[in-house]
């Protein structure tokens, strides 16, 4: 049977076995990873994993089966399965799950693409990268060159009982490389273009190429090895500039998690915490400076959280979550957005077809501000100004954080001064943010893709982006790392 009979086959099977409300998802995914150091290639994986996903309601109880086993006497089972889970459910019941209405959608998408990264000989893409680690070990002294790409592409179906029959491709593709350098009891690394393991998007190879990892290779070097003799960074209460690519992180950490509504409810409790907002908190709490407006935005073009439509059939939206400092609006799947009588903004994913779909980040943006880096910097008496993670640690309520970043320097009179290692700066979510007092332009923007999301017990790993142009923090406390 083809893949949308058994898709079919497995939704009837729910309704015949009792179910309240049915959703069934058929997922195939290919992936491959490619890594080299210095002049040799460190591992090549390649993988397919396709199988069918059946999510039910009973009796107010959720219960959900998968299997990668695709026959209809297994399919059939495995709805089963879904069922007699939901009814055992409610032996241990809380309060009954009701989903927000949702109109079912008939639809196909595709990420659109330039170059199929899997079409192309792996000779070329291993060339590739050595052509980078070649650039990097051209600067004498370096100690280690690395190179590494990965790309997926997953196609779903979704069928739900009440009518959806959503079919989408996503391509994701992404790049980088690390250079690191070796001296008395010290090692300092530069990432080109993020940490860790480069960026990533919606689309194909063309934006590896863009990425000119050769090109940047030897600058990626030469830094590595200015910061083995740069003093470390004095700890010191100070004007803070972060280029945009670590304000990627500090939103994901400080504001992304944090406004998911699962968290907020208790019901994200165990693998990484809750959160300090509180239902009562939106249109009230004070959670940056004016300046800041941050948005979840699934719909922007070739961003890595973009997609046609989530795991439960909600179309992609464009959900304001701070706007002018204001927490205006939570990250809500269709049972959570049911709870505060609102529809789901469509953030309910699932890492694979063997996985029920949780709250997760889409593409969450610090909207830009004005003017450029240059100003910002020529703006500021005194400050530091950090690039690109190196480390991070947050507690479980997403309030109190420290972030380690690769590089630092110091700006004095409006102007960038002296290198510094092993920065970090830490502070509490809502006080940093409001500390917030000047965000570069549109020309400044740029979206970061993180392809390492954790969330879930057992834990689910997720796709998702971040926008930003450097910003200005007043008064935060940088320091050396811990």
């Amino acid at each position: 049977m083809e893949e949308r009979e058994l898709t079919a086959l497995a939704l009837s099977a729910a309704a015949a076995a009792g179910s309240d409300y049915a959703d069934v998802r058929f997922v195939r995914e290919e992936s491959e990873s490619i890594a080299v150091r210095d002049t040799r290639v460190e591992g090549i994986d390649t993988g397919v994993t396709r199988g069918i996903g059946v999510r039910v309601v009973l009796g107010g109880c959720w219960g959900f089966a998968g299997t990668a086993t695709l026959n209809p006497a297994e399919i059939e089972r495995t709805a089963r399965l879904a069922v007699e889970i939901a009814r055992a459910s409610s032996m241990v019941r809380g309060a009954p799950a009701h989903l927000a209405p949702q109109e079912p959608i008939v639809a196909t998408c595709t990420t659109p693409f330039a170059e199929d990264p899997f079409a192309i000989p792996l000779q070329k893409k291993v060339s590739h990268l050595l052509e980078a680690t070649d650039a990097m070990r051209s600067v004498p002294g370096l100690a280690i060159a690395e190179a590494s790409m990965q790309y997926w592409r997953r196609h779903s179906l979704f069928l739900s009982s009440e009518g959806a029959d959503i079919e989408q491709t996503i391509l994701q593709s992404g790049a980088g490389i690390v250079a690191t350098a070796v001296g008395e009891g010290d090692f300092q690394q530069r990432s080109y273009p993020n940490s860790p393991r480069g960026n990533y998007v919606c689309g194909g190879f063309e934006f590896v190429r863009e990425m000119d990892l050769a090109g940047n290779g030897a600058r990626v070097a030469r830094e590595s090895l200015d910061l083995l003799a740069a003093p470390e960074c004095p700890s010191l209460e100070t004007t803070l500039i972060l280029f945009s690519n670590q304000l990627g992180l500090q939103i994901h950490e400080s504001v992304g998690h944090p406004t998911e509504l699962d968290r907020i409810l208790g019901m994200e409790a165990a693998y990484a915490g809750t959160s300090f907002v509180n239902l009562e908190d939106r249109g009230r709490l004070r959670y940056g400076s004016p300046l800041v407006s941050i948005t979840a935005d699934a719909t922007l073009p070739g961003a890595m959280g973009s997609f046609g439509f989530d795991d439960e059939g909600v179309p992609a939206q464009r959900t304001p979550l701070i706007v002018d400092g204001v927490l205006e609006n939570f990250l809500t799947s269709r049972e959570t957005a049911s709870l505060i009588g609102e529809g789901s903004n469509g953030t309910a994913r699932a890492e694979n077809w063997g996985a029920i779909p949780l709250i997760r980040m889409t593409n969450i943006n610090l909207e830009p501000g004005q003017g450029s880096l240059a100003d910002l910097i020529a703006d500021t008496k005194e400050g530091i100004y950090l690039d690109t993670n190196r480390s991070w640690s947050i507690d479980d309520k997403r309030m109190n954080f420290q972030f380690g970043c690769e590089i630092a320097y110091e700006i004095r009179d409006g102007k960038l001064g002296r290198l510094y290692k092993n920065p970090n700066y830490s502070g509490r979510t809502t006080e940093f943010w409001d500390s917030c007092d000047a965000i570069a332009g549109p020309e400044e923007w740029k979206v970061w893709g993180t392809p390492n999301c954790g969330k879930g017990q057992p834990g689910q790993v997720a796709r998702v982006a971040h926008g930003a142009s450097p910003a200005r923090f007043r008064g935060v406390a940088v320091g050396v790392k811990a």
